[in-house]
């Protein structure tokens, strides 16, 4: 566990010492001249940067894919998907467990996002909180941690104690931990159940790790989510339809989404919401199945999909 005791000169020594092992703390030699290059020549060498990190990640596709099918397996259970970062990380999971509810109408407590020092550190820095071992612990035990939970622990460097501290809060409390990290046998990798390491090197300018590290863990926590999801039968194909018609702009969504899955017409597509009280599910299933409302509504409530649904004879 990390020390995060007040640090004086001989812990600074030591916290030196570690970053200098960090790949994301490294310096690449050849951005020694990025000050005296024309903007076209930076924003060239920033492209060609960035092209490495969805390699990065390709090398990490079945440690995510082992964490996605765990977390599938404790949300089957009733359990939630918590992430917890500070900085950049934190804010990260703050935007990728908001997208849920909108994009897969799941409660809005299903995925949760956690950021050290708070709502106010998502807009603002909040000095010295991702240093805070205790509060990464106690915040899970705000949300009154249950077993059936998974806490994905983001942190570029792989050894933020506030992240540290909620991992180890999690194993204590029985839920499945995932580590999300952009060095190699990283601190929260070998605290956690499962281990996400996308080693993208170092970053166009020396340390900034919200740049190639933060798209890896944005990518990783695209992956996370979205397919999650899937797994959970918030898809037909690709195609959303856990969809809930509750505004003009969705109820518009719902209308396409229900002509694309069964060739209607717009006109039965709008008749068919009505019925369901805007569920693109029962819709779809009434006029691929040619059943009323209230049966298909029957039928989807014992399915694990609409898929399973139309299947099911």
């Amino acid at each position: 566990m990390p020390d995060t005791r007040p640090r004086g000169p001989r812990s600074r020594d030591l916290l030196r010492d570690e970053l200098a092992t960090l790949t994301t703390e490294s310096v690449d030699d050849r951005g020694r001249d990025l000050d005296t290059l024309s903007t076209a020549r930076l924003v060239e060498r920033m492209n060609d940067g960035d092209r490495g990190v969805p390699e990065a990640v390709s090398r990490a596709l079945p440690a995510i894919g082992a964490a996605i099918d765990a977390i599938t397996d404790r949300v089957r259970r009733g359990g939630r998907l918590i992430y917890v970062g500070a900085g950049t990380a934190g804010r990260l999971g703050i935007v990728d467990a908001s997208e849920c509810p909108p994009t897969f109408s799941v409660d809005p407590g299903l995925v949760v996002g956690v950021i050290a020092g708070g709502d106010p550190a998502i807009r603002t820095a909040v000095e010295n909180a991702e240093d805070d071992e205790q509060g990464g612990a106690d915040v899970l035990s705000e949300l009154k941690l249950r077993e059936a939970d998974t806490v994905v622990g983001l942190s570029a460097s792989g050894r933020t104690p506030y992240v540290a501290g909620a991992l180890t809060s999690a194993r204590s409390a029985g839920a499945l931990t995932v580590a999300v990290a952009c060095n190699a046998e990283s601190v929260i990798g070998r605290m956690a159940d499962h281990a996400i390491e996308v080693v993208v090197g170092p970053e166009f300018i020396a340390g900034s790790t919200r740049l190639k590290a933060g798209t890896a863990q944005k990518l990783v926590l695209n992956m996370i989510s979205t397919i999650t999801m899937v797994r959970l039968g918030k898809t037909y194909g690709n195609i959303m339809v856990d969809l809930q018609a509750t505004k003009e702009k969705l109820r518009a969504r719902a209308e396409r989404t229900v002509m694309l899955v069964t060739d209607c017409t717009a006109e039965e597509a709008a008749a068919a919401l009505s019925a369901s009280a805007g569920s693109v599910k029962v819709a779809v299933l009434m006029l691929l199945r040619g059943v009323g409302a209230e049966q298909a509504q029957e039928a989807l409530a014992t399915a694990p999909s609409l898929r399973a649904a139309l299947d099911a004879r």
